[in-house]
């Protein structure tokens, strides 16, 4: 993007994206509270945030796009764990994904206002590493939403990337479907490193491309925790240009 329009879309971006942005957020968090007292908590713990994430793609001019949707069945529970490139990797999840889901997000995100209180009235699991018995009352929390038949969804890096590789999986996603004998589906998110890396503030014009790669299913005896790993992460990085 050259200068000049770099500076119109900065301005742009403060004079109409900003407030913009700000009211999709609060009606967006308004809706995932009140739902549950209107009898909608399952609709309400997703919808609202589907239409939040493609309101924000659409202000900042960032197109997704999506492959391999129908390897994915609506009506079955899966643990989804994708790449993490930046902040955009959240909105293209949840507007473009077309399955309903919980996240697993760091315990840090609780403290953000309006955003934190409404992630954990909608039944996002909050990931806390302070103790054993914290770590132990997350993952009860996790599989109780597997239990309910609903798939949840894990960056296994833990963090956005700082240099737009990917890194080293953790065990925590996978050990999930394992205990639960669940399909994991690896996704691979490409593109949101461009449009906002973890050390800019302010994102770009850009285009997404999300892959929903073919589902890793359990054998007989279970999933090998290993194996599971690998192939998942094969799978991501078999996505990345």
């Amino acid at each position: 993007m050259s200068l000049p329009l770099l500076i119109l879309y900065r301005i742009y971006q403060f004079i109409i994206m900003m407030p913009l942005m700000i009211v999709a957020t609060l009606l967006a968090c308004l809706l995932t509270v009140t739902a549950p007292a209107l009898g909608a908590p399952k609709w309400g713990g997703y919808v609202p945030a589907v239409w939040w994430a493609r309101i924000f793609c659409w202000l900042t001019w960032v197109r997704v796009t999506v492959s391999g949707r129908e390897n994915i069945s609506p009506n079955k529970s899966y643990v989804f764990v994708a790449n993490h490139q930046g902040a955009y990797d959240i909105f293209s999840v949840y507007g473009y994904l077309g399955h309903n889901f919980r996240w697993m997000m760091k315990k840090s995100l609780e403290k953000i206002p309006f955003v934190g209180a409404t992630c954990k009235r909608a039944g996002h699991i909050f990931v806390d590493k302070s103790s054993p018995s914290a770590i132990r009352h997350t993952m009860e929390h996790a599989e109780k939403q597997l239990a309910r038949g609903m798939s949840v969804v894990v960056f296994p890096e833990g963090a956005r990337t700082l240099d737009g590789k990917m890194h080293a999986f953790r065990r925590g996603a996978f050990l999930l479907a394992t205990e639960f004998s669940l399909p994991v589906v690896p996704l691979t998110i490409d593109g949101a490193y461009k449009v906002l890396p973890r050390s800019a503030r302010l994102p770009l014009p850009g285009h997404i491309h999300l892959t929903i790669h073919k589902p890793i299913m359990p054998t007989l005896q279970g999933h090998d925790l290993q194996r599971l790993m690998e192939e998942s992460y094969k799978a991501i990085e078999s996505g990345l240009k």
